[in-house]
This record gives structure tokens, C-alpha cells and sequence, in this order.
């Protein structure tokens, strides 16, 4: 079954000296890594603010649930922060979803910027807020980005105009052209959410995967698994981000194929979009348009709401 939202909300862009609230939904961080982050943000003419409880640790998560939720809602409540930004993934992001308070998160309507593990709070947020937010890089993650990733964190987050994204150099693996929403994420995050209540199908989308780590032989019982659900059922489009670590891409694309040679879609693999150093952001929940021949993923409407 696919589930969309009533309407569809979105933040206001950010603005130079405006304030980030950093918080860790899942598993502790690198303390150097993250103070690098936080200098480059800063850099970029930003605030950064924290609750003291993100630097919390208990075992290999970033505090207790409570904890991690309560600061995350702290941020969200803030008259002084304008977005909110994972200081990194690691696990730990799905044992809050159920105590999260979806109406202010959709009524406070700031932007929500992270990836890997924070792919179930992109679903969450979206299916029971309908706010838009951005998969892209974390604190952490950002300390180890390349020049053309802040970029493209800093342009996403900032310009009224949503990004398009160059897919010159990614693999065409069946072409055509798609449109619809934008969703997806990590894969093994979204695998995880099957048979839950923010497990929805992708009818209608344009799905993007991407993750690390994982052997071919997982991807493909992931894939398999979520197939068998009805997940892909009436999917518009598939996109691959970067799979590190996760074998050769020749591998990952033979099995994608594999798992969707009958299916009437265009598939693309290779996007610039993950856990490789090429992290470009993107916003999700928004209708975007998947051309192979243009080799462009474009947004045909505003991120933001102005």
C-alpha cells in the first residue's frame, strides 16, 4: 500500500547568520569530527546551537531514547533555530519515531537535514507531516566532504530554486523518463521500516537508494524482501546513490537489474547522492522528474516555501 500526504509543507530557506540546532537522533560521534563540521557550517556564515544532551553516550547509542528525543523536540520548539541538522547516523534514529510529536515538527516547519540513519525520519516526517526535507551530509560526514559537496549542502539549503542534479557520470541501466515525488534513502533503514506504520509502498515516486557496507548477497535479499512486500509496486523511478563497500558497481547494477528487468521504469545508478564523498543534497517530498536522455534529476517544484 502507498500512502502520501494530505498537503505538503515546507520550510523557509535559510538565510546567512541564521541559526542550525545540531541534534544526534541515533549513535554518538566523533568529537574532532564533529567540531570540524561545526567550524565549517560556521564558515559558511551559520549559527550552530546544541543541547547538552547530544553529547551524551549510553553504550552505542547518543543517550538514553528519551534523551535523544527530548533534545530533538527541544530543537524543533526553539524560536531561535531555523533548521535542524543530524550530527551523524549510526543506529538508534527508529527506537524514538514513536515519540516524536509529528504535528509540531510539521508545524514548526523547519528544515530537517541528514542521511543513512535519519532515511526513517525523512519517511516519518513526511508521511505524517508532509513537511519536505533534505537527505544530505550530517556534521560529521560534512568535516569529510569534498568542496563540491558543501556546495551543493550550502546551494540546497539556501537558493529558492530547487537543484538539479547532474547524472552525466552515473549509469544508465534502463532509460526513459519518470516523474514523482522523491523519496528513499538508505536502503537497509528503509528495509528495516517494512511491516511497520511508516512502511509505505513507493507507488507514485521516484525512489532513491544508496548504502554501505553491505555485501551483494544483502542487498539483494533487501531488495527481494521489499519487493515481495509490494513496496515497488507502481513505482515511478529508481535512482542509486553511492553504495560503498558494498562490492563492485557492476555487481550492484546486475542485480538491480535482476530484481526489476520486467518493470517499465527508468533505473539510473551512480548518482551522486550517499556515503561516497560526493554527497550532493537533495530535498525529499517534492515532485521531481528523472530524465536518462538529459541524464538530469530535476525538481519541478520549490523546495521551499519562499
Amino acid at each position: 500500500m502507498s500512502f502520501s500526504p494530505n498537503r505538503i509543507i515546507r520550510a523557509r530557506r535559510l538565510k546567512d547568520g541564521e541559526t542550525i540546532g545540531i541534534v544526534a537522533p541515533a549513535g554518538p560521534f566523533d568529537q574532532q569530527l564533529f567540531a570540524q563540521g561545526i567550524a565549517i557550517i560556521q564558515s559558511m556564515g551559520f549559527e550552530t546551537k546544541t543541547d547538552e544532551r547530544i553529547f551524551s553516550r549510553n553504550g552505542y547509542l547518543a543517550g538514553t531514547d528519551s534523551a535523544r528525543a527530548a533534545q530533538f523536540m527541544a530543537m524543533v520548539a526553539d524560536h531561535q533555530v531555523q533548521a535542524v541538522m543530524s550530527a551523524r547516523g549510526g543506529y538508534g534514529t527508529l527506537r524514538i519515531m514513536e515519540v516524536l510529536d509529528y504535528s509540531k515538527i510539521g508545524t514548526a516547519s523547519k528544515a530537517f537535514i541528514g542521511f543513512s540513519d535519519m532515511t526513517a525520519l525523512h519517511r516519518a516526517i513526511y508521511l505524517r507531516s508532509g513537511l519536505v526535507t533534505f537527505h544530505g551530509p550530517m556534521v560529521t560526514t560534512l568535516a569529510r566532504s569534498g568542496e563540491t559537496t558543501r556546495l551543493s549542502w550550502y546551494r540546497t539549503l539556501t537558493e529558492p530554486v530547487a537543484p538539479s542534479i547532474d547524472l552525466s557520470s552515473a549509469r544508465v541501466l534502463k532509460s526513459g523518463i519518470a516523474q514523482g515525488v522523491l523519496t528513499g534513502g538508505n536502503l537497509a533503514t528503509l528495509c528495516h521500516l517494512t511491516g511497520t506504520a511508516i512502511g509505505a509502498g513507493f507507488q507514485g515516486h521516484i525512489l532513491l537508494l544508496e548504502d554501505i557496507g553491505e555485501a551483494p548477497y544483502r542487498i539483494d535479499r533487501m531488495l527481494t524482501q521489499m519487493k515481495m512486500a509490494g513496496l515497488f509496486n507502481g513505482m515511478a523511478g529508481l535512482v542509486l546513490g553511492s553504495f560503498e563497500d558494498c562490492g563492485s558497481g557492476d555487481e550492484i547494477d546486475a542485480l538491480v537489474l535482476e530484481r526489476f528487468k520486467d518493470w517499465p521504469i527508468p533505473i539510473v545508478s551512480g548518482a551522486p547522492i550517499g556515503h561516497g564523498r560526493n554527497n550532493w543534497t537533495v530535498p525529499l517530498g517534492i515532485a521531481a522528474q528523472l530524465d536518462t536522455a538529459k541524464a538530469e534529476l530535476v525538481f519541478v517544484e520549490p523546495s521551499f516555501k519562499e
